[in-house]
């Protein structure tokens, strides 16, 4: 139960950072605005909520020294992944408080960044926040204030992510993956080769009937061109 509630869990933290990261894309471009800076604090908060509660759950079974080795070895794959999404979400943060500095809401005249995302982005936070629409209030101060407390949240990611490492010590060259290396990449040639045995088996053989004639087409078109070419020199 503890290890599919991790899995759960991490599925949405996931769905969460990948949200953030989406709409980290889109500041300082078109589909700027208060509602996408709202849109950005609420969806890494909720980010932030599923790391911890994530956190809390790998660190008390990964330190449990009643787990079998096979149970432990699927809590560590588990942990690397979200050692990997924490890391993310912590860089996407850096990432939105650069941008956010550099292209204030209410600057006169502010550049745009060309993204190439346009239009309203409201849709893709509202999945992630499992929510159906995201309102705002106007507040001309809001994204200074929100650059001041992403600051604050910037450091608090990275100090969980160190006082995590250092309750639980999973070296990630350690853990193995459940597929060998490149067994994508095998699996999808293995198809190839099948579709190209069916295609070999449907049209069968070649027909020594049809490579004859060919064989007397091409020596015919030969011959053809040879007579054209001397004739060509005689006229």
């Amino acid at each position: 139960m503890v290890r599919e509630e991790c899995k759960a869990l991490l599925d949405a933290l996931n769905k969460a950072t990948a949200c953030y990261h989406h709409l980290v894309l889109t500041i300082g471009g078109s589909a700027d605005s208060q509602n996408l800076r709202e849109e950005l604090q609420k969806t890494r908060q909720k980010a932030q909520e599923l790391a911890v509660a994530t956190g809390s759950l790998l660190t008390t079974a990964l330190r449990d020294q009643r787990l079998g080795a096979e149970e432990r070895a699927e809590f560590q794959r588990l942990w690397v992944t979200f050692s990997g999404c924490l890391e993310l979400l912590e860089a996407d943060m850096r990432r939105a408080l650069a941008l956010g500095t550099a292209f204030p809401l209410h600057a006169p005249r502010r550049p745009l960044v060309r993204t190439g995302v346009a239009g309203h982005s409201s849709g893709v936070a509202a999945r992630a926040l499992s929510i159906r629409s995201l309102r705002h209030e106007a507040e001309r101060d809001f994204d200074k204030e929100d650059l001041h407390k992403l600051e604050r949240e910037i450091l608090q990611v990275g100090k969980m992510i160190h006082d995590l490492e250092m309750k639980v010590n999973v070296p990630r060259w350690t853990v193995q993956a459940r597929q060998a290396a490149g067994a994508e990449l095998l699996s999808s040639a293995g198809a190839s080769t099948a579709g190209f045995a069916s295609v070999e088996e449907r049209t069968g053989p070649c027909d020594p009937s049809k490579a004859l004639a060919a064989t007397v087409f091409s020596a015919v078109l030969l011959v053809a061109v040879a007579l054209a070419v001397c004739v060509a020199k005689l006229s």
